[in-house]
């Protein structure tokens, strides 16, 4: 029984050692998404998406995120909420991380539900001068030699209301944001709205919240995420729903549950393709 302890102990021992270095060591997650509709001058337009920070730093003042950031050479970044975490907030820190990231390439910001819990709307004009543009149920068109796309964003339903559902809350600021005729990309926190998301006409929705699951394991993927609970339909990386697809980042952070298992911390970088 001894040896048996002894190796049950070693292993979880490996597995921790392992779990905290992946931690602190986020990785760049690249995809391609063939975007039909899309104008032929955006072929090509790279995001790169910033998830569920929580106040984590990696590195002197946040440098190997940073340095991710610039080699994935996106065209915008987008933040999909939880850059502060309201458990443990560093105001400071998340801004210092915004100026930085705007030296790379323009910032879009959305809020998710750990900004519905603290005073956002102190908050929200020191991210505008930081440089970020906060979408709060708006979209920002950007144009390409003759081409044009939108970048909408809406609140965590947190932050819309009480009123209804959580869904329903999405819908209601989403109602008459998106302009068909036009490409959009809808930056939202929560991906568990994914019907709501493309019930509304967005093309690309670019969420995190779930954490990747927080434990992943081989062949079933995340084990809990929040809105979803256990085994998640929503934890990483692209799904479809008819034409409208969702592209779920895994986060970088942690929050309540304070360590990732077999789940590194990601930045992902989409590349649209005509």
């Amino acid at each position: 029984m001894l040896p048996l302890l002894l190796a049950l102990a070693l292993l979880l021992s490996a597995l921790l050692l392992w779990s905290l270095r992946q931690n602190g060591s986020p990785a760049l997650t690249e995809y391609e998404i063939a975007a039909p509709g899309l104008p032929e001058s955006f072929d090509g337009f790279t995001i790169a998406q910033v998830s569920d920070l929580h106040n984590a730093v990696f590195g002197e003042g946040n440098e190997k995120l940073l340095r991710l950031l610039r080699e994935a050479e996106p065209d915008i970044i987008a933040v999909t909420g939880d850059l502060i975490d309201s458990r443990h907030s560093d105001t400071d820190a998340a801004l210092d991380f915004i100026r930085a990231a705007a030296e790379t390439a323009p910032v879009f910001y959305v809020t998710g539900n750990h900004e519905a819990r603290l005073d956002f709307d102190a908050i929200e004009p020191r991210l505008r001068e930081a440089g970020a543009r906060v979408l709060r149920g708006e979209s920002v068109i950007l144009s390409r030699e003759g081409g044009s796309i939108a970048i909408a964003g809406i609140d965590d339903p947190a932050l819309i209301g009480q009123e209804g559902s959580a869904a329903e809350r999405a819908a209601a600021a989403l109602e008459g944001l998106i302009d068909e005729e036009t490409y959009t990309v809808l930056l939202a926190h929560r991906p568990e709205l994914f019907d709501t998301y493309a019930r509304y006409g967005a093309n690309l929705t670019l969420c995190g919240h779930a954490h990747g699951g927080q434990i992943r394991l081989p062949l079933i993927g995340g084990v809990f995420a929040p809105g979803q609970g256990f085994f998640p339909e929503y934890d990483a990386g692209l799904y479809r729903e008819g034409e409208a697809l969702m592209l779920v980042s895994r986060g970088l952070g942690n929050s309540l549950f304070p360590l990732r298992v077999n789940n590194r911390p990601e930045l992902v970088a989409a590349t649209l393709r005509a």
